[in-house]
């Protein structure tokens, strides 16, 4: 094509047809500008196609971890709705001249002292954040909910931190001052696993007693019902904001099957 409009310019000029000649050398410029925006257009379109399937590979693996995260904030969720009735049941302890089994008081005591951190499974955020792609997700309410769940866990952590203060300066320095803490694990194993590990050790009532008329030990147990409700809420929250998530993920990824 080049050539061809090479040998029309060198006619027209040996023939001296100026104004012709300006208007093939304007159509050949054309050509050669469509052929480059045709080019970059075609460019363009692959390096989008190429950014679209690495969001939806992000969203994928964002979408596996909010599973394992839904199953770990209702499990969590779960273990707090039992520390506080377990609580609370402590504290009936406190208030109430009843007759007390050491073995429901170990198993109660326990159920609120032991507990762990929530585990959060962000591996694919992560990585987003930190290469930098976060601009790639396209839909912004997406991105926006992500931003939020982190927050939230900002704010499980933070109460987790609260959690952990309360029960080593109101709970634990008295307790493991008073009791055998060996059989009381030995015990609440046993119990906990319906006596297929620990064993069924006997418990000193007298201890026990001492515990209860601890001011300071009670208090520890009505600051964890708060903190472990408080934890509820944020946990519910999560919750909602997990599933919606998912679902508006799903509907992203079908969008482009």
């Amino acid at each position: 094509m080049i050539k061809f409009f090479r040998k029309i310019r060198q006619k027209m000029l040996i023939e001296n047809k100026v104004s012709k000649y300006m208007l093939y050398a304007i159509g050949e410029i054309l050509l050669v500008v469509i052929g480059i925006l045709i080019a970059l257009a075609i460019n363009n379109n692959s390096e989008a196609g190429k950014i679209k399937i690495k969001e939806l590979n992000y969203l994928k693996g964002i979408k596996s971890d909010l599973h394992l995260n839904l199953l770990e904030l209702n499990a969590y969720k779960l273990k707090r709705e039992t520390s506080v009735k377990s609580a609370e049941i402590i504290l009936t302890f406190f208030e109430e001249e009843i007759t007390i089994d050491p073995n429901e008081f170990n198993f109660h005591n326990l159920n609120v002292q032991v507990w762990y951190p929530i585990k959060k499974n962000d591996n694919t955020f992560q990585e987003l954040i930190n290469s930098g792609n976060l601009a790639i997700i396209s839909n912004d309410y997406i991105k926006n909910t992500l931003l939020n769940l982190q927050l939230g866990y900002k704010q499980i952590s933070f109460l987790e931190v609260h959690l952990t203060y309360d029960f080593e300066n109101y709970m634990y320095p008295i307790y493991f001052s008073i009791t055998d803490l060996k059989s009381d694990i030995e015990n609440y194993t046993f119990q906990v696993s319906k006596g297929a590990e620990g064993k069924n050790k006997k418990l000193s009532e007298e201890k026990i007693k001492l515990l209860l008329k601890n001011q300071t030990f009670k208090n520890g147990f009505v600051l964890s019902v708060f903190t472990n409700n408080k934890l509820i809420l944020e946990y519910n929250t999560m919750i909602l904001m997990t599933e919606k998530l998912i679902v508006l993920i799903d509907s992203e990824l079908e969008k482009n099957l």
